[in-house]
């Protein structure tokens, strides 16, 4: 029992660490301590969308991996930001979306696409048949760029192996990375553009991953969002198989 109770400590640090008041989950405490005596120990966790870990394991795993972000100083992005932003959303997502970095509103209140590229994400998010909470969002770095330039290659590799290790925990059945920074940083591109590498799936450590448009780019050329909603299809036939 006493190694339930510190799981579930461990889990209602992380949501408070995460600004979430209300969980809305039950537990049998009985029911789970009668199937941990019937299987054997948890294996780490997986990759690739293959059931890598149970729910309360990832949490763990997550709660750890900011633990060790800590108030980061590994980049110069922190010299001026005003919040870290990990990441949120379902620890049993099926759907990751990882854009390239915060901006002015994610870094006040420590969220990802909180901004008007945010509202569009959401509004994506909604029209494939999801709440926002029901996916995982995150970006490549986690602290500003100055006024919103592209994070260099130096903050990349200081911040990019944290939300590859968030994707390895959370095992989504695909990850979408959105623009060009998220999707060079994930996959080899040679080069090529976005636009010419959206539409078709890629691997990132076993995982399927579809590159497509960053909202903020959709907020500057309208006329392409048919172009990402084409590639959300994809998506979610990916997802149904």
């Amino acid at each position: 029992m006493s190694n339930i109770a510190e799981d579930i400590k461990t889990v209602l640090e992380f949501y408070q660490a995460m600004g979430i008041e209300r969980i809305p989950i039950q537990i049998d405490l009985r029911s789970r301590r009668a199937e941990e005596q019937k299987q054997p120990p948890h294996s780490p966790l997986g990759k690739g969308g293959r059931g890598g870990g149970d729910y309360s394991e990832k949490v763990i795993a997550l709660k750890a991996l900011r633990d060790e972000i800590g108030d980061c100083q590994r980049c110069k992005l922190s010299k001026g930001r005003k919040n870290i932003v990990f990441g949120e959303g379902s620890v049993d997502a099926e759907i990751m979306f990882i854009g390239e970095g915060p901006g002015e509103d994610e870094d006040i209140q420590g969220r990802p696409f909180v901004g008007k590229a945010g509202q569009l994400l959401t509004k994506l998010i909604e029209k494939m048949g999801f709440k926002r909470e029901d996916v995982y969002i995150g970006n490549i770095v986690k602290c500003r760029p100055p006024f919103n330039r592209d994070p260099e290659e130096d903050e990349i590799s200081a911040c990019s192996p944290f939300i590859k290790k968030q994707a390895e925990i959370i095992s989504p059945k695909v990850i979408v990375s959105l623009g060009r920074i998220s999707t060079q940083t994930l996959i080899p591109t040679n080069n090529v553009g976005i636009g010419k590498l959206r539409g078709k799936f890629y691997q990132f450590e076993n995982i399927p991953l579809m590159p497509t448009f960053h909202p903020s780019y959709l907020l500057r050329n309208p006329k392409d969002k048919w172009l990402v909603w084409e590639d959300a299809q994809k998506v979610l036939e990916k997802i149904r198989k």
